[in-house]
């Protein structure tokens, strides 16, 4: 009988407990992401840039901080780096040549995010974020005075520019435990001269099939 009263208690305390933590993990989460940079362009551009950039210039890595406003809306804040903003074009070319030119991105932005569900294990939403990014530009086949000379010109350019970023897909979670896949686009309103440097005038975007892993509190 003593066993059986021990057994009730904690049952009902777990039932009890059990809203408590649930809305404990509903208050925001924490997660690291990390993405890859899917090719976009022309068909000729796509095969090109495929063949030639590297897996390392198209990963993206991220860390994100969500914080619940309201049920099914959050306010995020993310820092990161994008691995290659170029162009596909731009990219094959550089990459075919005796210069090389890769250029990457530093960023933080903020945002809301909004769900499509809120009852579920399984929690489809879309995002829109802004934010600023820091330009990093990198020339290679070229001799370290050259190199230098560069470096140095792009020093005098301002390489801060406004972000801008749209995104959806779905979070997975269990207890404290969250897994969130989906799709980010993300834009670099670059300044007149460093984006005919580093696109022709092309847009600087981002396309990214991404992943993240985190916790929830």
């Amino acid at each position: 009988m003593r066993t059986l009263k021990m057994v009730m208690l904690i049952a009902a305390a777990a039932v009890l407990g059990g809203p408590s933590v649930a809305a404990a993990q509903d208050r925001g989460s924490v997660s690291f992401v990390t993405g890859v940079s899917m090719i976009n362009g022309s068909p000729l551009a796509n095969a090109v840039s495929s063949l030639s950039s590297g897996m390392n210039d198209r990963i993206n890595l991220g860390g994100r901080v969500a914080l619940t406003l309201a049920p099914g809306f959050q306010a995020v804040g993310e820092v990161g780096r994008l691995g290659n903003v170029l162009p596909p074009l731009e990219a094959a070319i550089f990459s075919f040549s005796p210069v090389g030119l890769r250029a990457s991105a530093l960023y933080a932005e903020g945002g809301v995010r909004a769900f499509l569900g809120t009852h579920s294990a399984v929690n489809p939403y879309v995002e829109a974020t802004g934010g600023l990014s820091r330009l990093t530009v990198r020339v290679a086949g070229v001799n370290a005075t050259t190199s230098d000379l560069v470096q140095l010109g792009l020093g005098f350019v301002d390489r801060t520019s406004p972000l801008a970023g749209l995104g959806g897909g779905v979070m997975f979670h269990a207890g404290p435990l969250m897994v969130d896949a989906g799709y980010r686009y993300k834009k670099i309103f670059a300044g007149n001269f460093m984006s005919a440097l580093l696109s022709g005038g092309s847009e600087l975007t981002s396309h990214q099939a991404v992943v993240g892993v985190g916790v929830r509190f």
